[in-house]
């Protein structure tokens, strides 16, 4: 009778097969090409030669020249007698005096199409009176702008050749992860076809560079002369546009999503400028102390600050203080998504925006205009006023904006507050504007001076301000 036992050689060679089978898998993972084993959930690619190889072609390095005019302001301490006083002819012979020097730069971009259209940013090439593009093979051609975006940095630039280009696709930064894998290549500091490679460390970061910040930051190296060139996911796509770094900030870098570039680019290259959708509003996130106020929940919506007169938001009839909560059924949260969606939007278009006012919700029909075609409009007050509290308010006019530096033209402005007065207590500053008093309009100082009047002493009441570079918030002071 035989036994079903495995016998003990049979035993052996089993584990040995075992073990073998794991030893030539482990092997595969060392000789996996990078995106491979990034494809395959290994954490650290080997080598990224593969991948620098396949994309560096279609990588340039851009080099500028523009003139510059010396002998302005900018360089009068060279301008002084050997008395040590302002020479007194200089303002008379200034014009004659300046001479014209170039300044050379250096910058980073890479090809988008096989015909030469080349992505890189706008302050690489803006103003420039020469620009040279050299690709990676050594062959050099003069470049000429299609077009220029200041309010995203980003620019586009054409060379000719009767052979084609290398050049790069487009990935999807929206499904960009944080913790993948990036690789950046440009020429920092002039040094031409430098790959460096790391991760994305944070995404939607905001930066104060513009209107629609919305950068993916990266620890992969980014220096001097990195800007325009193109930030790359493992399967060789632009995901990114380097743009930014932080002075003294060791492994930050900032790179402008490749799905917010898509549509500059586009227009760009078929128009030559871009054309932005215009509501016609000022808007601000809505904190807790102006969600409390106004009766919503915290980052619910954004508040409408300023309704400019003439412009689509006006014609529809939406106000100051509405809260915005979505725009064709997309939920708007900050100020800045509302931004991009109305700008995004194309000119012309009607779109239903909801609102809440007063604690009920509205439906508005908008056409949107174009940036830029907004209309200003102020009334005027002479009035002036002090007041109990420890502040002194005036009627705001466009003479005391104008003197004060203020975009606002009309309204209440604090024009003073006293040293440790309940008012300065209470966080009061000159120059802030206040619009309501407990929820009642503001909009002369007789006004403000009629409702403070009539709040009992010891009493709290609460004032709606408008801050110049802050926005809206809500402060609370005891009578």
């Amino acid at each position: 009778m035989t036994s079903n036992k495995i016998k003990p050689d049979a035993f052996n060679c089993f584990y040995c097969l075992i073990y073998l089978t794991a030893g030539l898998l482990t092997l595969l993972c060392f000789y996996l090409p990078a995106d491979a084993r990034q494809t395959s959930g290994f954490f650290v690619p080997e080598s990224f030669s593969n991948l620098a190889d396949s994309v560096s072609p279609a990588v340039v390095n851009i080099r500028t020249e523009k003139t510059i005019k010396d002998g302005g302001r900018a360089f009068r301490h060279f301008n002084r007698n050997p008395f040590g006083q302002d020479d007194p002819f200089q303002d008379f012979f200034g014009d004659e005096q300046q001479r014209n020097h170039k300044q050379r730069s250096l910058g980073s971009g890479f090809l988008i199409t096989k015909d030469g259209y080349i992505v890189t940013n706008n302050h690489v090439v803006e103003g420039a009176d020469k620009i040279k593009v050299k690709l990676k093979n050594g062959n050099e051609f003069d470049a000429e702008i299609e077009g220029r975006d200041p309010k995203t940095d980003l620019a586009l630039i054409k060379i000719k050749s009767k052979d084609p280009f290398p050049h790069l696709k487009f990935g999807d930064s929206e499904v960009l992860q944080v913790g993948q894998w990036v690789v950046a290549i440009g020429s920092p500091f002039g040094l031409e076809q430098t790959v460096t490679a790391g991760i994305v460390s944070a995404k939607g970061r905001v930066i104060g560079s513009g209107p629609y910040d919305d950068f993916i930051q990266t620890d992969a190296s980014i220096n001097p002369g990195n800007s325009g060139g193109p930030l790359i996911n493992m399967d060789g796509e632009v995901v990114g546009i380097n743009t930014a770094i932080v002075a003294g900030g060791h492994g930050i870098g900032f790179a402008i999503p490749v799905n917010l570039a898509k549509r500059i680019i586009d227009q760009l290259k078929n128009h030559g400028e871009v054309k932005r959708g215009l509501l016609g509003v000022t808007i601000q996130n809505i904190d807790e102390e102006l969600a409390e106020y106004y009766g919503i929940k915290s980052g619910k919506g954004v508040l409408v600050a300023e309704v400019f007169q003439g412009t689509p938001a006006d014609a529809a009839g939406i106000k100051p203080h509405d809260i915005i909560l979505s725009v064709n059924g997309i939920k708007v949260e900050t100020n800045r998504a509302l931004s991009s969606l109305i700008a995004s939007t194309d000119i012309g278009n009607v779109v239903k925006i909801d609102i809440l006012r007063a604690g009920k919700k509205k439906t508005f029909k908008v056409k949107i205009g174009r940036m830029d075609d907004t209309i200003f409009s102020s009334k005027e007050t002479t009035k002036a006023s002090d007041d109990e509290i420890g502040v002194q308010v005036i009627d705001l006019t466009p003479e005391t904006a104008d003197r004060y530096q203020i975009p606002e033209t009309s309204g209440v402005m604090i024009s003073n507050v006293i040293k440790n007065s309940k008012g300065a207590k209470a966080g009061l500053r000159r120059g802030d504007i206040i619009k309501e008093i407990n929820r009642a309009p503001i909009t002369t100082a007789q006004e403000y001076n009629t409702i403070i009047g009539k709040i009992k002493k010891n009493a709290p009441f609460n004032m709606l301000i408008k801050r110049i570079h802050v926005g809206f918030f809500v402060i609370k002071i005891v009578k």
